[in-house]
């Protein structure tokens, strides 16, 4: 038995010291935002904070968490991650949405730790988060509207 904070709750879950974080979360705590892409921490679907950190819950074991806290795209808050979602959604970010949940957990962060990113900064902080559809120019505009929305 481990037992994991995720958003704020304690879980209490029988688990493998070496299973992933991400099947704690969606197989386990039934949380399915947080998505499966590569299992190799190279896609950034599967991005969660790890004591407000991102991190990606593919490679990341449950036996690694204890006394940490896990905060997934359902338990994302606060003016910044709310700005980014209200965005997303007001410029259609998203076009098949798989990938946002880490797009939008990594996109928080990167507003979080620097208000007003310049393309550069955005390309590096996004670097690790792939799109199938390749909306990059949406994640990368979208970015550029929440940090002027933030600013106002």
């Amino acid at each position: 038995m481990v037992t994991v904070t995720i958003n704020g709750t304690q879980h209490t879950v029988e688990a493998e010291a070496d299973m992933p974080l991400l099947w704690v979360i969606r197989d386990l705590v039934g949380l399915t935002g947080t998505k499966f892409g590569c299992g190799m921490a190279q896609c950034g679907a599967c991005t969660v904070f790890l004591d407000g950190t991102p991190v990606r819950s593919c490679q990341t074991f449950i036996g690694d968490v204890a006394g940490a806290q896990v905060t997934t795209i359902e338990g994302i808050n606060g003016k910044v991650a709310e700005t980014v979602q209200a965005v997303w959604a007001d410029l259609d970010v998203p076009q098949c949405g798989y990938c946002q949940s880490g797009q939008i957990m990594s996109a928080t962060d990167l507003l979080t730790t620097n208000p007003k990113p310049t393309d550069a900064d955005i390309d590096a902080a996004m670097a690790g988060n792939l799109c199938r559809c390749a909306t990059y120019q949406r994640i990368r505009a979208g970015i550029h509207e929440t940090a002027k929305r933030l600013e106002a």
